[in-house]
Parts: structure tokens; C-alpha cells; sequence
């Protein structure tokens, strides 16, 4: 009985299948971006428990502030959840910023930007791609203040316009903050020293701002330095969003801001990156 054969494949066959003779297109620069950013949304994945600073964080925030000290601010929780609720918000949403430049900061100290670079792939895509993945994070700190807020009480007189607003201002301007810590990333030599310096930086500015306390209330020096506070600036703005008095002026001022920002930080990353 005769055992069955398969019919060689030709060479040339076997070329036509492996190589048509065209090489795939590189993927353009939105493309290698995204592909970056998905990059980062998988490591959450992989370890959920990165989201507890975006979800368990902010509701621990809200309610100690609110039900702690709103008796002795503002009279009442319910008033002062009125008032401390937009720079919660705030408060939250930044202090999601450091993980972009933690995130590059590890990949620096594991040789991994060294790999990336030999990608047929955009430069920058990684440095995009990672800071854009964080507004994913900074989106979902912001939900949970505002879903918890409304939960407690908070009057939204804005509406679903208003918060929509007010959350798409807060992760505009966390985006913009995200590449100073990018540019520290590169300029310090670990992941905790850019975790420390970040957080650092977020908490002294938050406090030195309108997030808790009406300026009024503080001395002539400190009301100054509280005015000249960016984060005061998108609080008020976000405060105005969020209870349907907002003023085009304080909103621009905050997008102003974040655009000087970016364009500051943006080219010092990119030459870190470029140097490192």
C-alpha cells in the first residue's frame, strides 16, 4: 500500500507567500503614539492595583475633606462640599501626573528607550504615547470625584455640559503637567526620586492654592503668592464649570497656561530623550 505524498512547494511559490516584494508601511506618528499609550493602559491591566490612586485615592480625599473639616470651614459638610469639591478634582487629577515620568524613568533604567529607538517608529511616539496614556488615569480620577460628589450632595447647577467641561479642563491641564515630570524623569537618575519630586511638587502647590480655603481668609503675602498659583487659576475655573457661573476668561487663562507649559516642557523632554 502506497503512503500518500504531498506535493513539494516550489521556491518560487514559497517567495510569493513569505515576500511579495513590498515592505509594510511604518506606522505614522498617531499610529506609534497610540500603540504607546495602549502600551501603558496594558501594565494597568497586568496590575490593577496602579488604578487605587485613581479610584480608591480620590473618594478617601472627598470624604475625609468634606466630612472632617467642612464642620469647622464652612459651617456645614454640605456647604463646604460645594466649595472643596471642583478643587478635589483638581487635587486628584494631578497627582496622577507623576507616572508618566515614572513610567519613563523605568524604562530609561532598564535600557528600554534604548530598544525603542531602534523601532522604525516616530521618536517621540514613546514620550506621546506614555503621557497620552495617562490621561486615560487622570480621566478616571476625575469620574470618580465627580460621581462620588454627586452622590454626597454636590449641586451641579452646570449640568452635564458643566462637568463635562469641567473634567475635559482638568486632564488638559494634567496632560500639560505631565511633561514637566517626564522632563525630570530624564533629568534625575531613579524611579523615587521622580515619584518623590512629583509628588512633592503637586502637594506644595495644591496647598499653596484656592483648593481648600477661600484666599480671603489668608494673610496679605500668602493671598498674593495663592493668586499667582496656576493651580488656583484652573480651580477657579473648574468651580465656575462645575456650578454654571463660569467666566470665558478664566477658562482661556487655563488653557493659555497649559499651552505655555506644554511648549516649555514638551522640547526639554524631547531633547532629554534625544541626550539620555
Amino acid at each position: 500500500m502506497k503512503t500518500p505524498t504531498s506535493s513539494p512547494v516550489a521556491p518560487t511559490h514559497v517567495a510569493d507567500i513569505v515576500d511579495d516584494g513590498t515592505a509594510p508601511n511604518p506606522a505614522g506618528a498617531v499610529a506609534a503614539s497610540a500603540a504607546f499609550a495602549w502600551r501603558g493602559l496594558l501594565k494597568i491591566r497586568h496590575v490593577p492595583e496602579q488604578l487605587v490612586d485613581a479610584t480608591i485615592g480620590p473618594v478617601l480625599l472627598l470624604v475625609s475633606f468634606t466630612y472632617l473639616f467642612g464642620g469647622a470651614i464652612d459651617g456645614s459638610p454640605g456647604a463646604y462640599l460645594q466649595f472643596v469639591l471642583p478643587g478635589v478634582l483638581v487635587m486628584a487629577v494631578l497627582l496622577t501626573t507623576p507616572y508618566a515620568g515614572i513610567a519613563l524613568a523605568a524604562d530609561r533604567g532598564r535600557g528600554v528607550i534604548d530598544r525603542f529607538r531602534s523601532l522604525p517608529v516616530w521618536t517621540g511616539a514613546p514620550l506621546v504615547g506614555g503621557v497620552a496614556g495617562d490621561a486615560v488615569r487622570s480621566t478616571l480620577a476625575a469620574t470618580t470625584v465627580v460621581a462620588v460628589g454627586l452622590v454626597l450632595g454636590f449641586d451641579a447647577d452646570g449640568g452635564v455640559a458643566g462637568l463635562l467641561a469641567g473634567v475635559a479642563l482638568v486632564v488638559i491641564f494634567a496632560f500639560a503637567v505631565s511633561w514637566i515630570l517626564t522632563a525630570c524623569a530624564l533629568a534625575l537618575r531613579s524611579e523615587s526620586a521622580v515619584q518623590g519630586t512629583g509628588m512633592t511638587g503637586v502637594f506644595l502647590l495644591v496647598f499653596l492654592s484656592n483648593v481648600f480655603v477661600d484666599p480671603a481668609t489668608l494673610p496679605a503675602a500668602l493671598e498674593t503668592v495663592v493668586g499667582l498659583n496656576p493651580i488656583s487659576h484652573l480651580t477657579t475655573a473648574v468651580r465656575g464649570l462645575l456650578s454654571g457661573t463660569s467666566e470665558a476668561g478664566d477658562v482661556v487663562l487655563v488653557l493659555v497656561e497649559a499651552a505655555a507649559i506644554t511648549a516649555l516642557f514638551a522640547p526639554l523632554t524631547w531633547r532629554g530623550y534625544r541626550a539620555s
